[in-house]
Protein backbone atom coordinates (compact mmCIF):
# COMPACT_ATOMS: atom_id res chain seq x y z
CA UNK A 1 0.00 0.00 0.00
CA UNK A 2 1.17 3.49 -0.58
CA UNK A 3 2.59 5.66 1.94
CA UNK A 4 1.66 9.55 2.61
CA UNK A 5 3.85 11.83 4.38
CA UNK A 6 1.62 14.17 5.97
CA UNK A 7 3.15 17.87 7.16
CA UNK A 8 0.94 20.49 8.74
CA UNK A 9 1.28 23.64 7.47
CA UNK A 10 -1.48 26.22 9.02
CA UNK A 11 -2.71 26.26 12.40
CA UNK A 12 -6.16 25.19 13.87
CA UNK A 13 -6.40 28.56 15.85
CA UNK A 14 -10.26 29.38 14.98
CA UNK A 15 -11.58 26.26 13.39
CA UNK A 16 -13.91 24.17 14.29
CA UNK A 17 -13.61 21.24 17.26
CA UNK A 18 -14.08 18.60 14.25
CA UNK A 19 -10.88 20.20 12.37
CA UNK A 20 -8.73 20.21 15.57
CA UNK A 21 -9.43 16.56 16.84
CA UNK A 22 -8.78 15.02 13.05
CA UNK A 23 -5.51 16.97 13.30
CA UNK A 24 -4.79 15.49 16.81
CA UNK A 25 -5.84 12.00 15.40
CA UNK A 26 -3.31 12.39 12.33
CA UNK A 27 -1.10 12.76 14.88
CA UNK A 28 -0.16 16.72 14.17
CA UNK A 29 0.24 19.32 17.04
CA UNK A 30 2.54 21.49 16.41
CA UNK A 31 3.43 23.61 13.31
CA UNK A 32 5.55 21.90 10.56
CA UNK A 33 4.99 18.65 12.18
CA UNK A 34 5.15 15.39 9.45
CA UNK A 35 4.03 12.00 10.01
CA UNK A 36 4.28 8.95 7.29
CA UNK A 37 1.15 7.06 7.29
CA UNK A 38 -0.41 4.21 5.28
CA UNK A 39 -2.81 5.80 2.22
CA UNK A 40 -5.67 3.96 3.96
CA UNK A 41 -9.66 4.98 3.17
CA UNK A 42 -9.88 6.11 6.78
CA UNK A 43 -6.47 8.41 6.47
CA UNK A 44 -7.80 9.70 2.99
CA UNK A 45 -10.71 10.89 4.63
CA UNK A 46 -9.37 12.53 7.26
CA UNK A 47 -6.81 14.67 4.66
CA UNK A 48 -9.76 15.51 2.51
CA UNK A 49 -11.46 16.97 5.60
CA UNK A 50 -8.45 19.07 6.55
CA UNK A 51 -6.36 19.79 2.84
CA UNK A 52 -6.63 23.13 3.73
CA UNK A 53 -4.05 22.60 6.99
CA UNK A 54 -2.50 20.51 5.48
CA UNK A 55 0.94 19.40 2.86
CA UNK A 56 0.64 16.04 1.72
CA UNK A 57 3.37 13.84 -0.60
CA UNK A 58 3.18 10.33 -1.60
CA UNK A 59 6.50 8.34 -0.74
Amino acid sequence: MKKLKITKVKSVIDRPERQKRTMQALGLNKLNATVEVEATPQILGMVRKVNHLVKVEEI
